[in-house]
């Protein structure tokens, strides 16, 4: 387990951009002898049981029949799963199951909470150090940004807003040279990150669709759009915003980004610059599979097409 656990860390920091903390393990004996729980700077964020003996089967939406044994959930997506007798394993896959060993279970649970709280992992600390080694290839870059444009605070608040949206900061030369010419005008960090994701807007688009050329995307209805951008109050929801409308938002973005899933394409929502950072903070822990993109992220060389358009 020690192995997969260094493995995920490893991978983790190559992917996000900045050196993952390192995990500890530790005996509770709080918990039951086949549970255990996942603590990030000592809040616990995650806890599940798992059985060595036995596999754990994942239902991915479109299986061919049920199995016999232990019921349950996957701990870190939240799908129907079965723990079940390895000699199983087989005919469990043979149904459309999706089955790993205990092992990989706790694995894939603890990478799964690390990217959702990497904006916490990442300090002043960990973002000098980045800055250090940018330096070495582009010491006048970084010389002229900190602290002559920015405060070091402010580069950290729109790493840390980036990691919140699962955006890695892997090409911090590209953040830092947005930084440092929207710097001047301003130093809010919501502003700045939004510049950022512009510039990133390639490779975030990429992450999410690949290589494909088509991006299927959720809208707004016009007036929806409209009425939410006429009630804003900088980057929130001002008066006039009306009661149960975010629910049902909620509601229909989560049914249309579940429809996306299940037809194996990702959920995107397409949505002006001024809204973006608002519906982005409104659906991040309630809608987790929905990607939310202002018109200026989408490359041009990017078709579109709208699968859904969410009203009032």
């Amino acid at each position: 387990l020690m192995g997969r656990i260094k493995g995920v860390r490893r991978k983790l920091s190559e992917e996000l951009g900045f050196l993952i903390q390192a995990v500890h393990i530790r005996d509770n004996l709080e918990l039951p002898p086949s549970a255990y729980r996942i603590s990030v700077l000592g809040v616990p964020v995650g806890e599940a049981e798992v059985f060595p003996d036995r596999d754990l089967a994942i239902n991915p939406g479109q299986v061919s029949g049920p199995l016999a044994g232990l019921e349950t959930r996957d701990p870190a997506f939240g799908l129907e799963a079965v723990w079940i007798e390895k000699s199983r394993r087989e005919q469990a896959q043979t149904l459309g199951y999706t089955v790993v060993d205990a092992g990989t279970v706790i694995a894939t649970h603890l990478s799964h909470l690390l990217q959702q709280h990497a904006h916490e992992l990442l300090g002043h600390e960990d973002a000098q150090q980045l800055l250090d080694r940018l330096k070495r290839s582009a010491p006048k870059l970084v010389e002229d940004l900190v602290p002559k444009v920015l405060p070091l605070s402010v580069v950290v608040k729109v790493l840390q807003n980036l990691l919140a949206e699962r955006v890695p900061i892997r090409n911090l030369r590209t953040i830092c040279e947005t930084l440092a010419e929207h710097g001047p005008r301003t130093q809010d960090p919501v502003q700045l990150t939004a510049a950022v994701r512009v510039a990133l807007g390639r490779s975030i688009v990429q992450n999410i669709t690949g290589l494909r050329q088509e991006l299927p995307v959720i809208t707004l209805d016009p007036k929806l759009e409209q009425m939410l951008s006429d009630t804003m109050l900088g980057d929130e929801a001002g008066p006039g915003f009306e009661p149960g409308l975010a629910d049902r938002m909620h509601q229909s973005l989560a049914d249309t980004a579940r429809r996306q899933e299940l037809a194996g394409e990702p959920a995107v929502l397409l949505v002006t610059p001024k809204l973006r950072p608002w519906l982005a903070r409104l659906t991040r822990h309630s809608v987790p599979g929905l990607n939310v993109l202002a018109y200026t992220e989408v490359p041009e060389n990017r078709r579109i097409r709208v699968v859904a358009a969410v009203g009032r």
